[in-house]
């Protein structure tokens, strides 16, 4: 990639993350290259568990390359695609202390598998997973659901997301 690369977030229709996407692989051929940060969760239905894939934050796409005049105006043409996010009219990049948070929390796929967390009264121990970088960020974990409460910043606001975990019982 080019020095001048960076991290950049573009708005978009929620649910249409996919299609904007192909969209944007179609028009640039991969450069700039486009990610949807995806996680792995448990959901119930029918009283049955099942292992889902959610976007990890709905109604964004980012994109990673250089923003030049021409890329911009062809962003703008693209259906789906809202809005470049910015401030004073100058693209916001993505704070690469942010994108090395988010670097070790994905697999190749830019989707966030499950932790194994080991629970020892109020203890929390990762025992493997993406969650291992940030045992000190875990607010909460909700046993019923499999999830984690983690606490990231993320375009330089604090939000809080959930993350997919397997409990695991202690040995007796």
């Amino acid at each position: 990639m080019d020095k001048d690369s960076a991290w950049y977030a573009l708005f978009v229709k929620t649910g249409e993350e996919n299609k904007v996407k192909e969209r944007l692989d179609f028009r640039f051929g991969g450069e700039p290259a486009v990610m949807i940060p995806k996680k792995i969760i448990k959901e119930r239905k029918n009283g049955v568990w099942h292992r889902r894939i959610r976007n990890l934050f709905p109604g964004y796409i980012f994109i990673h390359g250089v923003l030049d005049e021409h890329v911009y105006m062809k962003l703008k043409r693209v259906p789906g695609l809202y809005k470049l996010l910015c401030t004073d009219r100058e693209p916001v990049q993505i704070p690469p202390r942010e994108i090395e948070v988010f670097s070790h929390l994905f697999d190749d796929e830019d989707t966030i598998q499950e932790s194994d967390i080991l629970m020892e009264g109020d203890r929390i121990v990762i025992v493997n997973g993406p969650l291992t970088s940030l045992q000190g960020r875990i607010l909460k974990i909700n046993k019923r659901k499999g999830r984690a409460r983690v606490l990231l910043e993320f375009l330089g606001e604090e939000r809080v997301i959930d993350l997919g975990v397997n409990i695991i019982e202690p040995a007796k």
